[in-house]
């Protein structure tokens, strides 16, 4: 979710500079909404669905072969969370656009939103962006993507339901030479109503190494979907994140949707998760 870094310079939008036009006739939208009449009272997010560029941005100067990699999107995880949202019957927002023209994951003034240099490799089109450069990406590919979820989010609201949210992430299984020995992660913070839960029925898993805020940990502050989404607002949430090499086939993917849809389904099965948490409260701990 997180390898990429860097300490370009923020957006501001004071900047007296014009901010140009990103996307053309033809590029793709800068957000998937998946199933949008599903019934369950979740929504799915998946901020690196996409190893889409621009077209504007030609490859911001990249080999081909450097946007296959896992420094442009997270792996399977755009199909995963096609396919956990048809296995739970929810609906699913996905991010348009590659983790290199703006990570969606972050907040606009943190040095990782435009990376310059991404697990070894130098993103030449990220070098020297101007302050107009950065809000002309966050105005066509960041924003439409995080309303897009509000928009979702509000239509709970208005129905008087309190809904659930499922960031879906993957994650390589090695950086920087280290290896990584979980199969699957749980991410959170201070609200413990899906994730320990989800823990539980993972560990419960034959053969399955499950990570506790592992290889990320759902308190850090670049987490932001959730933050921004959730977290903040008391809704019951969780991060998932899944090794990319489970999820290399459509028999991979469909393994873990079923291991996930699942766990989850029971959860969302649960009346009393949906209620709106205090977001001061103390951190729950597995006990």
């Amino acid at each position: 979710m997180s390898e990429p870094k860097s300490v370009p310079p923020p957006a501001r939008a004071s900047d007296a500079e014009p901010t140009a036009v990103l996307l053309l006739e033809g590029d793709p939208p800068p957000f998937q909404v998946y199933r949008p009449a599903g019934a369950a009272r979740a929504l799915i997010t998946c901020d690196h669905a996409s190893r889409q560029i621009p077209r504007a941005l030609g490859a911001l100067g990249l080999r081909s072969e450097a946007l296959e990699r896992h420094i442009a999107w997270d792996i399977g995880a755009g199909d995963l969370a096609r396919a956990l949202a048809d296995r739970l019957d929810a609906t699913a927002v996905l991010a348009g656009y590659s983790r290199l023209v703006i990570d969606c994951n972050r907040r606009l003034l943190d040095p990782s939103c435009f990376v310059t240099l991404a697990d070894g490799d130098t993103v030449p089109g990220n070098l020297g962006l101007t302050p107009a450069a950065t809000r002309a990406r966050a105005q066509a590919c960041y924003e439409p993507y995080h309303e897009a979820i509000e928009g979702r989010l509000a239509e709970f609201t208005r129905r008087g339901e309190v809904p659930a949210l499922i960031a879906v992430h993957s994650f390589t299984p090695t950086m920087g030479g280290v290896a990584r020995p979980w199969h699957v992660g749980v991410l959170w913070d201070k609200d413990g109503r899906m994730p320990l839960e989800l823990l539980r029925s993972l560990r419960a898993e034959p053969g399955l190494n499950v990570g506790d805020n592992e290889p990320y940990s759902g308190r850090h502050p670049a987490d932001y979907t959730v933050d921004r989404h959730a977290e903040r607002t008391g809704l019951p949430h969780v991060c998932i994140e899944v090794r990319q090499d489970e999820l290399t086939t459509p028999a991979g993917v469909a393994r873990w949707a079923d291991i996930l849809g699942r766990a989850l389904g029971a959860i969302l099965a649960n009346d009393s998760l949906y209620q709106v948490r205090d977001p001061r409260e103390t951190r729950v701990t597995e006990g």
